[in-house]
């Protein structure tokens, strides 16, 4: 089994949310150490104007990341493609998958937070459409050698060549966040990566994982895409009572996100917001003593389940060694 780690950095305009505990230099300083320790990769989030300092610009991030490690997989999860110039964003992608000597998983997203969609003036009626234009656009960008021109539904380019080229040919692995089944079956289809999202219980992962693996089969694809990777938070506790903590702490920093991502008709169906309350943050979750978190790491495993990426739910990086030492080496 392959861990990594997802999250974000942080500078506080507020409390803690789900997944930004760490200012911006404790959170590099916090990949250094992973990396050191064996983990995989790292995917950080892109989020706008929640007030509690989540990750914006992500690429710059993972940039200064790549300078200061050397082989830890640097990962978006996810850039939200409805907000960005498609172009501008497969240079600034192209770049820093050539910096870091191809080490860039790009996760990339319709996006789920009427807030976001709300407050660039984008309509989340449109998320679908223009993220299929920016997807066919991004990959343009990245395979054709000569000037190129485009023209749209919601873009227009008049010739065009893009550089830098990605140094992974013909670009960096392709990881789609979804979870609705033909939403997976769509990235299936298209040869990608399937990122799962953290808060989904084990049955619903389960059936995610058996829809993505018959399309694949279906699809007899051939492509470098059809992994998954699962988000879980983690947080190893002394005991019972700790956890309880834990798991409180994450529902409130939960309810945060969900007045965010709502929409004022109430009718966001987006299948991240399918799963709340105890029972999500105790079963959707790697929150418990040790002896749990493994029984629940072996289900995931039996289930199909071979990418865990850690969501820091506390622990830090403590927590991180521990799950090194003590977690790890009994579920390899």
């Amino acid at each position: 089994m392959r861990f990594g780690l997802f999250g974000s950095a942080k500078a506080v305009r507020g409390g803690l949310d789900i997944d930004s505990s760490l200012g911006y230099k404790e959170w590099l300083n916090y990949n250094v150490e992973a990396e050191a320790l064996g983990y995989y990769s790292s995917f950080t989030v892109e989020h706008h104007f929640t007030g509690f300092g989540q990750v914006s610009a992500s690429l710059n991030l993972l940039s200064y990341l790549a300078a200061l490690t050397s082989n830890i997989r640097l990962g978006t999860a996810v850039m939200t493609l409805p907000w960005h110039n498609p172009v501008l964003l497969a240079e600034q992608a192209a770049t820093l998958d050539l910096l870091s000597e191809g080490r860039l998983d790009f996760g990339v997203g319709k996006g789920y937070r009427f807030n976001e969609f709300s407050s660039f003036g984008i309509s989340m009626d449109e998320a679908e459409p223009r993220f299929f234009e920016s997807i066919e656009i991004m990959k343009r960008c990245w395979s054709n050698d000569k000037r190129w021109s485009y023209e749209g539904k919601f873009w227009k380019f008049k010739d065009v060549i893009v550089e830098p080229p990605c140094f992974q040919e013909p670009y960096p692995p392709l990881w789609l966040a979804a979870g609705h089944p033909e939403a997976i079956i769509t990235v299936a289809n298209m040869g990608a990566n399937l990122l799962l999202d953290q808060f989904s219980p084990v049955n619903s992962v389960f059936e995610r994982v058996r829809i993505f693996n018959t399309a694949l089969e279906n699809n007899n694809s051939e492509s470098a895409g059809g992994n998954i990777a699962l988000a879980r938070a983690l947080y190893i506790a002394r005991n019972e009572e700790d956890k309880n903590k834990a798991i409180e702490s994450r529902m409130k920093a939960r309810a945060k996100v969900d007045l965010l991502s709502q929409r004022p008709d109430g009718r966001n169906r987006a299948s991240i917001m399918l799963h709340k309350g105890a029972e999500e943050a105790l079963h959707g979750a790697l929150i418990g003593t040790i002896d749990e978190i493994v029984v629940r790491l072996h289900e995931l495993k039996a289930g199909g389940i071979n990418y865990i990426l850690l969501v820091d739910a506390g622990g830090g990086i403590e927590g991180l060694k521990s799950f090194s030492k003590n977690i790890i080496p009994q579920i390899n």
